[in-house]
């Protein structure tokens, strides 16, 4: 259920997703004003451009950081509409003129918010997780010999429902997020370790394995706990170690350290 206290979904903050918003609001803003001219000076579209360029990317870094709420969100474009309101008022008027501000305000809101809308309902359109199961093999009638290693299966499936990816549970290493997509490391039936892409929220995967191996330590990472070789304590912190040669350390954050440590001290 929608709620203003709900974080903005990371799809609508991506760089790509800011950039088309922009872009989209800048078209929507020309065609506005060729219909209902409001302001007399071209110079007046630029600066306005480049001040809601410059909020979409200081949006940008802030929710790389911390997603903000759909309240904040909102806030966040009234805010914009307001900038631009007082910019003209103040920047391109001989004296301030409430009635001026007010008619100026009610149309930046006009140009700003249809396009935010249609962009956020594009984008939540288009983003489509794609479906994850662990599947469990063990009790299918087969001729294969299945092992307490291979009996269970990572299955990725498509929108479509499509099989795209099928890997052994124990095959699989860890899962890292990468903006809005993850990464899914695994060896193959050769022991090449590889890497499957694919967009979905890390999120859903930690729902989706909530009984498995598969541990949440870090906000962009999940690892699968029987390939942890080593818990290294820091300073201030965690990180663990695989036991795949040449692997950089997995960071352990402190919303997921006693989590992880339970698990470890639990094999």
């Amino acid at each position: 259920m929608f709620s203003l206290s709900g974080k903005v979904p990371g799809y609508l903050l991506g760089k790509y997703q800011m950039g088309v918003t922009v872009v989209f609001t800048l078209l929507f803003a020309i065609i506005f004003l060729l219909i209902v001219p409001p302001f007399p000076d071209n110079t007046f579209c630029i600066i306005s451009a480049a001040l809601l360029l410059a909020s979409r990317l200081l949006l940008y870094k802030i929710g790389k950081k911390t997603a903000p709420t759909y309240l904040g969100y909102i806030i966040w474009c009234l805010v914009e509409a307001l900038l631009i309101s007082l910019l003209y008022t103040f920047g391109f008027q001989k004296q301030f003129q409430l009635p001026v501000f007010g008619m100026t305000l009610a149309k930046m809101v006009f140009v700003l918010a249809p396009p935010h809308i249609m962009s956020a309902l594009y984008f939540s359109m288009q983003e489509k997780d794609n479906v994850i199961r662990l599947m469990n093999y063990g009790n299918v009638v087969t001729d294969e010999t299945f092992t307490a290693q291979n009996s269970q299966k990572i299955t990725l499936f498509d929108n479509n429902g499509v099989m795209k990816l099928s890997v052994s549970a124990y095959n699989l290493y860890f899962i890292e997020s990468d903006d809005n997509y993850i990464k899914v490391w695994y060896r193959d039936n050769n022991g090449t370790m590889k890497q499957y892409m694919l967009r979905c929220k890390l999120k859903t995967v930690e729902e989706s394995f909530a009984d498995s191996d598969l541990v949440r330590c870090h906000r962009q990472y999940i690892v699968n706990m029987a390939h942890v070789a080593m818990l290294y304590r820091l300073k201030d912190s965690y990180e663990l170690r695989l036991d795949i040669e040449g692997m950089d350390p997995i960071p352990v954050t402190k919303t997921y350290e006693s989590n992880v440590l339970s698990r470890f001290n639990s094999r």
